[in-house]
């Protein structure tokens, strides 16, 4: 019994920490954004497929194309985070950024428009309970279509809400293959 009141004070402790920590700046712009935020085409968001196959074709295209960024925007929760990491190349060390999704585009959006960007799926690892999934989707990046090797591959972990009547990408979390962490084989093949 004293363990379980423990693990419910637990519970409630974590459920109440970030209402009361959150900055009252953070939380009035997120409304605001979720106020402005574009409808998603209901094709786009009716299953998990459609949902993970409209993000990797709103950030594809060639040089010089513009990107439908509101289409990419309607496919997330306003308050949805992205989130790269890696190993940085000048100081060796591991690390991270937190981006919202209006970050992503601003950091990441004109380099994929100039250069020219295509990223594609090419296995999957699906784990589904309820409103909530998540995706381990194994992803290879190429600067044209026609590039025979992938000048990237990693692993973008994706979470997913179902509310009743659609799907929302929740975060992205990602990290790209290195020679020192290869991409497992059980990521390789098509688990869908």
């Amino acid at each position: 019994m004293r363990k379980i009141r423990y693990a419910l004070l637990l519970l409630a402790l974590a459920l109440a920490v970030p209402a009361t920590v959150r900055p009252a700046a953070a939380q009035m712009a997120e409304e605001q954004a979720a106020e402005t935020w574009p409808e998603a085409d209901p094709e786009d968001v009716e299953s998990i497929d459609a949902v993970i196959a409209a993000l990797y074709d709103v950030i594809s295209g060639p040089a010089g194309e513009a990107r439908d960024w509101d289409r990419f925007r309607s496919l997330h929760i306003p308050q949805a985070r992205l989130i790269p990491t890696g190993r940085n190349a000048q100081t060796g060390e591991f690390g991270h950024r937190v981006w919202s999704v209006d970050d992503f585009v601003e950091a990441s959006g004109a380099v994929m428009e100039e250069r020219g960007f295509f990223e594609n799926e090419v296995a999957r690892t699906t784990e589904r309970f309820g409103s909530i999934a998540h995706a381990f989707s194994t992803y290879e990046s190429r600067w044209t279509p026609d590039d025979l090797e992938p000048f990237q591959r990693g692993i973008n972990s994706i979470q997913l809400m179902h509310d009743g009547t659609r799907w929302y990408v929740m975060n992205i979390f990602w990290t790209p293959e290195t020679p020192e962490l290869p991409i497992p084989e059980r990521y390789l093949d098509e688990g869908r």
